[in-house]
């Protein structure tokens, strides 16, 4: 152990595991959250078991799970149809341009990564992409061969919802444009301020966002 870690307080551990693992979209196994947050294995074990515990005394809506070798946050089963009673009520709202946006370049640029698609809005985009994938407007398309990244398409249920039959009928998008020739250049971070604006009535399905995209 190093000085640093001496000089950190024990009871910073169980809050900084809690700060990672609020953020994680994947399970997370003990070394890695052991280096995350600069403390020995045995140590993040330990606080891992002991937040479970506590969770489990305090009968919270939450749970911490080490599943399949990795932990993660899961709602208490008994609280699962309070959950999806939220989630398909929250199916009636409208999307938000933050998510239209997301939307559109995946439509256009399609099949896209994540990562292409954050760099061409120039915003993270983790938490819209979710709520796509969870409205089934976005579903997966295979890894990228030189990447190994999930690549992402729209779906049929996306058609449906604009009204189309594929995707060729989307309208160009090149009046949105003014200031591009090539939507290629958009690809790079530096061009991620220039993303086109759709307008909502061309490309606004009647289905929701539950997360608020990162400001």
């Amino acid at each position: 152990m190093t000085e640093e870690m001496l000089a950190v307080a024990v009871t910073e551990l169980a809050p900084a595991l809690e700060a990672v693992l609020m953020v994680a979209d994947e399970p997370l196994d003990a070394t890695a959250l052991a280096t995350a947050v600069g403390y020995p294995v045995d140590e993040v074990t330990a606080a891992l078991t002991a937040l479970t515990a506590e969770y489990d005394e305090q009968g919270r809506g939450f749970e911490l799970r080490n599943v399949a070798g990795g932990w993660r946050y899961y709602t208490r089963e008994e609280f699962a149809s309070v959950v999806e009673g939220f989630v398909l009520e929250g199916q009636q709202a409208r999307l938000t341009q933050a998510a239209l946006e997301t939307l559109a370049v995946v439509a256009y640029k399609q099949p896209v990564s994540r990562a292409r698609v954050s760099a061409i809005r120039g915003v993270n985009v983790d938490g819209v992409m979710r709520t796509l994938l969870t409205r089934g407007l976005v579903q997966e398309a295979g890894q990228d061969e030189t990447s190994g990244a999930t690549l992402f398409r729209t779906s049929s249920y996306f058609l449906e919802r604009i009204g189309v039959t594929s995707i060729d009928e989307l309208p160009e998008l090149a009046p949105y444009l003014p200031d591009l020739t090539d939507f290629e250049d958009m690809e790079h971070p530096d061009s991620a301020s220039a993303a086109p604006e759709v307008p909502a009535d061309a490309h606004e399905p009647a289905a929701p966002e539950a997360a608020a995209e990162p400001a």
